[in-house]
């Protein structure tokens, strides 16, 4: 990876901040990876020195991931807004998904939260953080 890749600003498009030793959360950066056809987003672990950094510059603490976060320019989405921050940029069908925005996050985030705390024992936990394919490691900051 170029040090421009490492260092591209976010202006660049959307950065999801995930958890890369969580199974689901790996399997989520691949899903992205694999169905973001413009492709927009770009994806660093919270275990990176890039992803730790963001993460504590959004309040979070990396050592104990408890969210999701998309950061876009200055704004940062989490919990149930920035999955379906991420649906909604994939594009048609998975942008169909911002139905569930009518359901108020006070609803949403809970139900969001649950999975997230219980992610590790429902999911499993990797021993090594996951590694993206080659075909996208321009797109892994």
């Amino acid at each position: 990876m170029t040090t421009a890749a490492r260092t591209a600003p976010a202006s660049a498009g959307p950065i999801i901040l995930f958890d890369a030793e969580c199974v689901l959360c790996s399997a989520n950066a691949r899903f992205v990876l694999e169905r973001d056809r413009t492709p927009r987003f770009r994806l660093a672990a919270m275990q990176s020195a890039i992803g730790q950094s963001l993460c504590r510059r959004h309040g979070m603490d990396p050592e104990d991931p408890a969210s999701l976060l998309v950061v876009d320019s200055d704004r940062m989405r989490r919990d149930s807004d920035a999955v379906l921050a991420i649906a909604e940029g994939l594009g048609f069908p998975w942008n169909l998904a911002r139905v569930f925005r009518i359901v108020p996050a006070g609803l949403r985030d809970p139900v969001y939260r649950l999975v997230a705390r219980n992610r590790y024992r429902l999911f499993g936990r990797r021993d090594t953080c996951w590694v993206a394919p080659e075909r996208y490691r321009d797109r892994i900051l």
